[in-house]
Parts: C-alpha cells; sequence; structure tokens
C-alpha cells in the first residue's frame, strides 16, 4: 500500500538512499509471511493493537506489513487519529541509509522499558537482514543466468555454421549418398541444437534485464568513484578510507550497471573485513588491449584454503568480518559472474591471515 510522505528529516543524499531503496525490490510488493511475522512480534512485545513495517519511497511511504490497519493515520499524525502511543525504530541498510521503520501503537497507554526498545531495534536489524539476503539470492541467480544466456548466445554461431556448411556440403554435385546421408544428418541435429538454444534465448529476453551486457564505453575511474560514494555512510562508521589511486582514464567498453555491481561488492567487501581506520587502496594497470582493477585492503587475509574456494558456491572460509558484519557468501560469487559475462577475469591474492587481501579484475578494453 502507498500513502502521501509526511515531512520530516530524510538522509541528505536522497538519490543514493532511492537507489539502494530500490535494490532490495521491496516497493510495491504483496505481502509476505516473514514480514507478517516480524510485525505480529513486534505487536506482542509491546502488547499492543497495531505494528506494522514501512519503507519511505520517493514522496510517499509504502506498507509492507501491517497489524490492525490504520497504518496511514498512525505515520502521519499519531495524537490526530486518536493513537496515544507510539514508538518506532529505524530500518537502516548496512551502510547506513535509512529505508523506512517498524512501528507499533495503540489508542490506549502503554510504558516502555529500554528491553523493548532494544528488542524493537533487533526486529528492524531483522528487516534488513531479510532484505539483504533476499537482494544476495537474486543478484547471484541473475548473474548466473545472464552468464548461462552469454554462453549459450555464443554457442548458436558456431552451430549455425555447421548448418549452413552441412547444407551445402549435402548439394555438392556428385557427392555419393553415404556422404550425402551423414551431412543431412548433421543439418538436422544443427537445426534441432539452434532450436533448443532460439528457446532458451526467448525465455530469457521475457524477463525484465537483458542478460546480454548493454556495452558503453565507460570509465572505470569515474564508476569507482560513483560506487565509493555510495558507501559513503559505512565508511564513516568505521572511520576508513578508500583512495582510488587512478590518475589517467581507464576506458572499456563494458555493461556500467554490472561493473558498478562488482566493484560494488569488490568495496563492501574490503570495508567489511577490514578494521577499523584502515585505508582500502584502487589502482590501475593497462597491457595488451586490457586494464586491470586492482581492490587492496589491509584487513584479515585469506589462507590459501580460502583463495582455492573464494568463488566457489557455498564455501566456508577462515575469515570473519572485522565488526560482526552480516556476509552472505554471495557477493564474490555474483562479481566472478559478471566478470566472465564481460569476457574478464576476477581473482584474488593475499600472503596469509591478517596480512590483508587484493581482488583484481581484468577487463578487455573492446
Amino acid at each position: 500500500m502507498l500513502y502521501e510522505k509526511a515531512e520530516h528529516d530524510i538522509s541528505s543524499d536522497e538519490t543514493l538512499r532511492l537507489e539502494k531503496l530500490g535494490n532490495y525490490e521491496v516497493l510495491n510488493t504483496p505481502p509476505e509471511s516473514a514480514f507478517d511475522q516480524i510485525s505480529q512480534l513486534a505487536a506482542e512485545i509491546f502488547d499492543v493493537s497495531f505494528a506494522g513495517i514501512c519503507f519511505e519511497g520517493d514522496g510517499n511511504f509504502f506498507v509492507k506489513s501491517e497489524v490492525g490497519g490504520a497504518a496511514l493515520e498512525i505515520i502521519q499524525d499519531q495524537a490526530k487519529a486518536g493513537f496515544t502511543f507510539f514508538t518506532s525504530a529505524p530500518i537502516v541498510s548496512p551502510d547506513g541509509y535509512h529505508l523506512g521503520l517498524i512501528y507499533v501503537a495503540d489508542t490506549k497507554s502503554k510504558t516502555i522499558d529500554e528491553k523493548k526498545l532494544k528488542m524493537l531495534r533487533y526486529l528492524a536489524d531483522m528487516v534488513v537482514e531479510k532484505l539483504e539476503s533476499r537482494m544476495a539470492i537474486r543478484r547471484t541467480l541473475r548473474a548466473y543466468d545472464d552468464r548461462l544466456h552469454v554462453l549459450v548466445h555464443d554457442l548458436k554461431n558456431p552451430m549455425t555454421t555447421i548448418t549452413l556448411q552441412s547444407e551445402l556440403l549435402g548439394r555438392i554435385p556428385g557427392i555419393d549418398d553415404k556422404a550425402s546421408l551423414i551431412a543431412g544428418k548433421i543439418n538436422a541435429q544443427s537445426k534441432k541444437m539452434i532450436d533448443n538454444l532460439n528457446g532458451i534465448l526467448s525465455a530469457a529476453r521475457k524477463e525484465a534485464t537483458s542478460f546480454k551486457p548493454q556495452k558503453n564505453k565507460i570509465d572505470l575511474r569515474q564508476i569507482l568513484e560513483k560506487v565509493k560514494k555510495e558507501f559513503t555512510p559505512a565508511l564513516e562508521r568505521k572511520n576508513q578510507t578508500v583512495l582510488i589511486e587512478i590518475e589517467e582514464t581507464a576506458e572499456v567498453f563494458a555493461d556500467p550497471d554490472k561493473i558498478a555491481m562488482v566493484f560494488s561488492q569488490l568495496i563492501d567487501n574490503a570495508i567489511k573485513f577490514s578494521p577499523i581506520g584502515n585505508k582500502i587502496v584502487i589502482t590501475h594497470q593497462s597491457f595488451d588491449n586490457h586494464i586491470t582493477i586492482a581492490v587492496k585492503d589491509l584487513g584479515v587475509g585469506l589462507t590459501q584454503e580460502d583463495l582455492d574456494s573464494v568463488f566457489l558456491k557455498f564455501a566456508r572460509l577462515s575469515s570473519v568480518s572485522t565488526n560482526r558484519e552480516n556476509s552472505y557468501g554471495l557477493g564474490l560469487i555474483t562479481a566472478n559472474a559478471l566478470v566472465e559475462i564481460h569476457k574478464g577475469k576476477l581473482w584474488a591474492e593475499s600472503d596469509g591471515k591478517d596480512l590483508g587481501t587484493t581482488f583484481y579484475v581484468t577487463l578487455p578494453v573492446k
């Protein structure tokens, strides 16, 4: 449900906040039991008749879940609507953007204590946990789907050539019957494979997003600066700094959104696994029509066993985030799939535990 938004303080950078909220794909979605259960739990903790989870969109509130109804009145003006009790906890993304709130309210006065307020904040964290895990899973699945579809598209070209060549072979004057029969079978099977490949591609095109990278000439330095800005709250919270030491343009033909997602995963990973006050340094090298971006941190580092499995699904790594940040183990897998779509390479290097890690992304210029 959408409601017009009341006047109150919002993030200083509204564009980035809305972009972050959009990444969660939660606005204008139907109710879900996971969120309803959190709202119900909040109502029971405070012994109230009204509770809900709201997200703050562009000029409106979207109510994802509510107990007791009356969400509009509760959010806009509790006193006017006859609600004598109201309290809430902000829903804040891991990188510090205000997404919305979880609230409890009642027409009867209630007493609250710090323990209950703390539990409400925990429930707000549970909402973010749900959003983050769902986003990580969706991104990973889409990246793998995109990679599969690109591979299918690449297979179609040689199969088309085989079909044409086998057809021409069968038409050669004087060809014997056995060779003509073999050429016919090759032609029939290759056509069948092309039909199957077209079926996969047709299904992909029906999806909202294109599986093929929408390549344009982009400057990787500009992409990195944009991604860095998105992490400003998270960097400030851990007193960390990202230094982009790229003095010249680093231009490639690539999909800007997909490459931004790759860098976002790598910077997010560096922030999570680096101590407070750490510097994250980003550099680049150009060689043989390729550009390599290096994201280096001085964090917890990786063992050789970690390096061997860091891009494998469901791999358990020894490294632990430095401030108890959640890590779903899907970000690097997603980044790797997106790099592969661009015919590039992603790898990591580390001298061992507590000696930091450097992730390298190599992309072809064209």
